[in-house]
């Protein structure tokens, strides 16, 4: 992977960057992202923010190699305090769980008030970022499911707008994604397939285990996930 080729999910992030926006990436590692996006024309300002030196220097170090220092800033901080308000209109969150993507987003609320849309690929916990952007009135736009060398990622797209109007049922939704439920592609097949044996075994196995209350309400939430899965998997 480099500048001229993203590996297939950071590619497909960029797909859903509006062309023109003023972009932050956010956790940008070498910063691949933003210099491809700048290079192909997409958007004419990036912000690649880093919070670990390491990376941040790798970043630096790019994006003078590519001579992109006049449209690229590279900052080293903890998520969004990189950005100032009014600075960018997109977002985009790569490679991190859901939880910490959720958790970088709630901690840089103040910064949000000018960004129009959110790009975000979490590794694992997509549930985390569906639950924030309704709780916070961002409203789900798109998705998309990919694998790439054996991993499953998905991807969200996210403007403000109605929280609750891609969900159909909000549970569902919620847990799978309620674009890629109205897709249902192979990927999501064979990932929601793989949930729900592994559900399946972790049930089994608290079958086995003494009682306490703790297991019984363990033992009905993964229940009701094996019971949504097969609804939607079924239709």
């Amino acid at each position: 992977m480099n500048t001229e080729k993203l590996s297939n999910r950071l590619e497909a992030v960029t797909n859903y960057i509006r062309p023109g926006a003023r972009v932050a990436d956010i956790g940008s590692d070498h910063a691949y992202l933003p210099c491809y996006a700048v290079k192909k024309g997409i958007v004419p300002f990036a912000v690649a923010g880093e919070v670990v030196e390491g990376p941040y220097q790798s970043a630096k170090k790019q994006v003078k190699m590519e001579g992109l220092e006049d449209q690229i800033s590279v900052r080293k901080g903890s998520g969004l305090e990189v950005i100032g308000p009014g600075e960018v209109d997109c977002i985009t969150i790569a490679g991190m769980g859901g939880a910490l993507i959720a958790s970088i987003l709630e901690d840089g609320k103040s910064k949000l008030a000018s960004v129009q849309r959110l790009i975000l690929q979490p590794n694992l916990s997509a549930i985390s970022i569906r639950t924030w952007l309704i709780a916070n009135g961002w409203e789900l736009i798109d998705e998309e499911i990919l694998e790439e060398d054996g991993k499953i990622y998905e991807i969200l797209a996210a403007e403000k707008g109605e929280p609750l109007k891609p969900y159909k049922n909000k549970e569902q939704g919620l847990l799978m994604g309620p674009f890629l439920m109205e897709q249902k592609s192979e990927v999501f097949r064979n990932k929601w397939l793989g949930e729900r044996k592994n559900w399946e075994r972790i049930l089994l196995q608290l079958d086995k285990a003494a009682y306490s209350s703790e297991t019984e309400k363990r033992k009905q939430e993964l229940k009701e996930k094996i019971k949504m899965a097969e609804e939607v998997l079924e239709q």
